[in-house]
């Protein structure tokens, strides 16, 4: 498959790559809202796949692997920019969960359970649940994603509000540290699902067996955690 100058056939690559492009985008999926379709992530990292196969041989030294996988993510992203993938009422709505979890927390000293956050929200418990599966998607990216190897900038492709800057958020020893109490600070479960999607990469079909509960339950707890995170780290 491969030679001196790179690969030598790219149709072979995209048959033996396939499979991880189907991983990625499952993985990917767990993070993004009902409206985004499976189908389109994973024809966009095909795509990223076969730019990766196509420019591989300008790379030395690289597992193609591993650059693969930063061409197939960045491809995904940018397709999901360019579909605006989250609706301004899902971040309202994200919006609302995180700021009556952080009154909740306040008021509680313990992290709010689901009722209590619907009942702060003054909603019933199923329409919570129900807003924490649609706002699925106001997720964190992978830091490998923040730059490619042509030196473009995630962070400049990509907009953010309050001029707020993450990348270097991420090298802010302080704010890494108030990020790991944070995720200690999760109810159980929630912590655990964190750990199986992150470091794990595990989908929520799998984690959901693991649990014993639908897709769904799972997403919803997901969404949960990060709302939590979010609370816990706003003043950042």
């Amino acid at each position: 498959m491969y030679n001196a100058s790179g690969l030598q056939d790219k149709d072979q690559c995209l048959r033996e790559f396939a499979p991880m492009v189907k991983r990625l985008a499952h993985q990917m999926m767990s993070r993004l809202p009902y409206s985004v379709q499976i189908d389109d992530i994973i024809q966009a990292g095909m795509m990223g796949l076969l730019d990766a196969a196509s420019r591989y041989d300008e790379i030395h030294g690289a597992q193609f692997e591993t650059y693969a996988t930063q061409r197939i993510r960045g491809a995904m992203l940018d397709e999901l920019r360019s579909a605006d993938w989250l609706p301004r009422g899902l971040r309202r709505d994200m919006r609302l969960i995180e700021q009556s979890v952080s009154r909740l927390q306040q008021k509680l000293g313990r992290p709010p359970n689901e009722t209590e956050i619907a009942r702060e929200l003054n909603v019933s418990l199923a329409e919570y649940q129900q807003m924490l599966q649609d706002a699925r998607g106001a997720q964190l990216i992978y830091y490998e994603d923040f730059q490619d190897e042509d030196h473009d900038d995630f962070f400049e492709r990509f907009e953010f509000s309050n001029d707020v800057d993450p990348q270097a958020l991420l090298s802010d020893e302080r704010f890494k540290t108030e990020l790991t109490g944070a995720i200690d600070r999760l109810p159980e479960r929630e912590r655990m699902l964190m750990g199986m999607i992150y470091e794990q990469e595990m989908n929520l079909r799998e984690i959901g067996e693991v649990f014993g509960v639908s897709e769904s339950r799972v997403s919803q707890l997901h969404s949960q955690a990060v709302a939590r995170l979010r609370a816990a780290l706003k003043g950042y």
